[in-house]
């Protein structure tokens, strides 16, 4: 499913967070946002999921313009795992997992085999399932931040949006959850992530769009948009932007002094 963001602006009265940003993200594709703090990013994700009110601009979901559709509706459409989530005291990996089915519960619709099938089936992709009925707070960071891979998985939309999905984890953890990205795109959706990491961004999106002041101030290719003088845009750091041996994937090297060589 395509989303489509035209001239959103969002934030609080007088200060705008997100000023007109523009944004097609087509199915089955991979967009890493990255900036600095403060940029927007986190902003701009929120309004979509329909969790931050826009001041004005659209965002749509296959077409369909998500804050015109009810709560339930849009979670059906779109699924967001935020910055640090907070889980309930004690609850284990299975029971994590099963609040991903809660837009799909109702009056008339309680728990099912459809839900059970759809929680396996996510446990399964995370490589969790052997995991299911052990305490969340009794695992490893990587091991929880699949947990709630594994819960938005279970949501069943076809847009996924996650914030800072590598956020603490060690090297290891990241490419692990950065791979299980891509085999969720592989399956035909669509996701838009918040990385800091320019070199993880570019080399799992497929699109990177750069964002500073709450504007998009580049976006495209990986290997068309990071270059030195992004770097030095956004971070105000000098440095160099080199290919990794093997895939040719931007790999920024900030140079000795760099920070203060700028300004």
């Amino acid at each position: 499913m395509e989303l489509t963001v035209e001239a959103l602006t969002a934030g609080y009265p007088g200060h705008p967070v997100v000023d007109g940003v523009d944004l097609t993200v087509p199915s089955g594709r991979v967009v890493a946002i990255v900036g600095p703090n403060g940029c927007g990013k986190s902003t701009l994700l929120r309004t979509v999921a329909r969790l931050h009110k826009p001041e004005s601009g659209t965002v749509r979901a296959g077409g369909e313009d998500v804050w015109a559709l009810t709560q339930r509706k849009a979670a059906h459409r779109i699924a967001l795992l935020a910055q640090s989530p907070q889980a309930p005291e004690a609850v284990t990996v299975a029971g994590l997992v099963r609040y991903g089915r809660h837009p799909h519960q109702g009056l008339f619709r309680q728990w099912s085999r459809e839900d059970e099938a759809a929680v396996r089936a996510a446990l399964e992709a995370t490589g969790t399932l052997s995991l299911a009925e052990r305490r969340l707070d009794q695992l490893s960071g990587g091991q929880r931040q699949r947990c709630w891979l594994a819960m938005v998985l279970a949501q069943e939309t076809p847009i996924v949006l996650l914030d800072e999905p590598t956020s603490a984890l060690d090297l290891g953890h990241a490419v692990e959850v950065l791979s299980l990205v891509r085999e969720v795109a592989a399956a035909g959706r669509t996701v838009v992530m918040v990385l800091h990491d320019l070199a993880s961004a570019a080399r799992y999106a497929d699109v990177v769009v750069a964002m500073n002041g709450g504007r998009v101030v580049a976006h495209g290719p990986a290997r068309e948009v990071v270059t030195a003088e992004l770097v030095k845009e956004l971070y105000g750091v000098e440095a160099d932007v080199l290919e990794a041996p093997g895939d040719g994937a931007p790999v920024v090297v900030p140079r000795a002094g760099a920070l203060s060589a700028v300004g």
